[in-house]
């Protein structure tokens, strides 16, 4: 794990034990990382309770709740998906908080509106859902890193 996005775990465990907090992830593009990164850290347990990997849209409808007809009228990779998926995260879990992304990894699978590195967040705390859409450049790898830790700096932000 790069040493910045260890560092934002290290920051958001601190931020989240100290209102005794839990959260969860919702994660298409990352495959999961945003919840490997915060589970390499011993002690997790204490704030991080479930995550979500809904790679498909049958998985972001089944597992938390996206209307299908919202993922058929905009696509995967939308705001209102986003923000579906980090209520339907928080909704489905005893959490506080949660993160949610659906983006355009690459190399393949971008469009003139969508193109690769194209990546929607929603975080979702006890104050409502945001979201943003952020462009990445780079491999799929690059993307996929940088949306890790954009997910965690944007819950920690939040948090306050």
């Amino acid at each position: 794990m790069p040493h910045d996005t260890a560092l934002l775990v290290e920051r958001l465990a601190q931020a989240l034990t100290a209102r005794g907090w839990m959260m969860a992830t919702a994660e298409s593009c990352t495959g999961g990382r945003i919840a490997g990164a915060c589970t390499d850290r011993a002690g997790s347990s204490d704030w991080f309770e479930r995550g979500f990997v809904t790679y498909s849209n049958a998985a972001k409808t089944e597992l938390l709740g996206v209307p299908a007809d919202l993922i058929a009228a905009h696509g995967a990779v939308s705001e209102p998906v986003a923000r579906a998926m980090a209520a339907g995260a928080r909704a489905h879990a005893p959490v506080q908080v949660s993160v949610a992304v659906t983006g355009v990894a690459g190399p393949g699978g971008g469009s003139a509106a969508k193109p690769v590195g194209t990546v929607w967040f929603g975080w979702a705390t006890p104050q409502g859902v945001e979201t943003e859409c952020v462009s990445f450049d780079g491999d799929r790898a690059a993307v996929r890193q940088a949306t890790v830790a954009h997910a965690l700096a944007g819950l920690l932000h939040r948090l306050g």
